[in-house]
């Protein structure tokens, strides 16, 4: 019998994906993955290193692993992957002495080879170098999602904002050949997958290094001429980095998701200019008027930190009548916590306390639940196209999918409709879904 491999994933979308090339490195080393710890001789936890409190996360879930396990067949082989095993390295073998394996970012394709060294020396194995090289053997990821496929275009990060642990541990920004990019495209179309995810920490600020003309635009043209791919996406940009030829692109190019993420951060300069963003409130506002003149349909999405060092209530208010201002159609926001190794951890004290924070991030989600309501309820009556990914987790005769303005859309359907586009009348709106009637499939 194959020995069993279990891999459980925290964090981004890069994270998921480094574990669907993980997932394709222990196949070939003979492994069959499975999805419970309790049978696997190999569990690999894939760590992520940005939320509050990820170490103990990890530690926690590692006890609860041993005790498990126990119960059945013993410990299983143990491997930490991912931010926190770039951060922590050796500590966590110190800390944990049931782990065998740790690998960091940038080590990922040493993982077999690292396992198989500690099975056989009963030696813990460490591996945190910082490797250069980005490139992955094409078609090696195990692809669980049977519509989204995820490209990595981008490691790495030279920005080093305050508040952030990402150049800490996926290094230094390396961009892979766009040669090697649209080959993968190419594989990920040929094998189903209709919709591309482009990913890197700043994935516009790409540039090719094997072709010195091709900047993020050129690449968003060179995927959309792919065959079988149907809907662009990509994540996640900087405000920064946003040109003319960019818009234009997702304006002009019809496989390309009329959604863009614009983490924001603080709405208030004085706080953007302490966690080393390089853009003013202005600055945003004007470039969130810009896309809207250049692609009137897009939506918009961002990213708020709520309580970083030195935010007093003026600065939060700011941030609250920016969201009220921009109309985000989603958020992603957080309170504020020191991440090991950030600037902002050295030299900045954190003056909020823990009950303000709290308070903050409250009135923050309450005023974009309002938005988003608001906005998702223009669409009832209206009919939207829905490239259909899943099944209804709740009711055995809906489907879901989503809009190009990725917002999320249920509706009666059989689960052979995954995969095609279907235009879908909007009947009710939720605060952060759709339901609709589908109209007919088409391909």
């Amino acid at each position: 019998m194959p020995k069993t491999a279990c891999i459980e994933t925290f964090g981004c979308q890069m994270n998921v994906h480094d574990s669907e090339r993980m997932a394709g490195l222990l196949e070939q080393a003979g492994y069959e993955i499975v999805h419970d710890v309790d049978i696997a001789d190999l569990v690999i936890l894939n760590t992520c290193s940005v939320r509050e409190k990820a170490e103990e996360k990890l530690f926690s879930r590692l006890g609860e692993i041993r005790k498990s396990t126990a119960k059945h067949k013993g410990m299983p082989l143990v491997a930490v992957t991912g931010c926190v095993a770039q951060q922590e390295g050796d500590a966590i073998i110190t800390r944990a002495g049931m782990v065998d394996v740790v690998v960091g970012t940038q080590a990922l394709r040493r993982l077999p080879v690292l396992v198989s060294e500690a099975e056989h020396s009963g030696q813990p194995q460490v591996d945190t170098n910082p490797y250069d090289d980005v490139s992955f053997p094409l078609g090696i990821a195990v692809r669980h999602d049977p519509v989204k496929a995820y490209v990595t275009i981008i490691e790495g990060c030279n920005d080093y904002c305050a508040f952030c642990v990402v150049p800490y541990t996926r290094g230094h920004e390396r961009m892979r050949p766009v040669e090697e990019v649209v080959r993968e495209v190419k594989q990920a179309a040929d094998t189903g997958h209709s919709e591309i995810h482009l990913l890197g920490q700043i994935v516009n600020h790409y540039h090719a290094p094997d072709d010195p003309g091709c900047d993020f635009a050129s690449l968003l043209h060179r995927v959309h001429a792919v065959r079988g791919v149907k809907r662009i996406r990509f994540a996640s940009p900087h405000p920064r980095h946003v040109t003319q030829a960019m818009l234009e692109a997702i304006r002009d190019l019809t496989k390309v998701c009329k959604h863009l993420h614009l983490p924001v951060q603080s709405g208030a300069t004085a706080i953007l200019t302490r966690m080393r963003r390089r853009h003013t409130r202005e600055d945003y506002l004007d470039l969130v008027e810009r896309v809207r003149n250049i692609i009137p349909d897009v939506t918009l999405s961002t990213d708020i930190i709520v309580g970083f060092p030195g935010e007093s209530q003026q600065h939060f208010e700011e941030t609250v009548s920016l969201t009220e201002r921009v109309r985000y159609h989603s958020m992603f926001s957080f309170k504020y916590s020191e991440r090991p190794n950030t600037l902002a951890r050295f030299r900045m004290a954190d003056t909020v306390p823990a009950e303000e924070k709290s308070r903050r991030l409250a009135v923050l989600q309450q005023v974009q639940m309002d938005i988003q309501s608001r906005l998702l309820m223009e669409y009832v009556g209206r009919t939207v196209d829905v490239l259909v990914d899943s099944k209804s987790r709740r009711r055995s005769n809906e489907v879901s999918g989503r809009t190009t303005g990725n917002t999320v859309v249920n509706f009666t359907g059989q689960p052979e409709w995954i995969g095609q586009m279907v235009p879908v009348r909007v009947c009710r709106a939720g605060p952060n879904s759709l339901w609709g009637e589908a109209q007919r499939t088409c391909q």
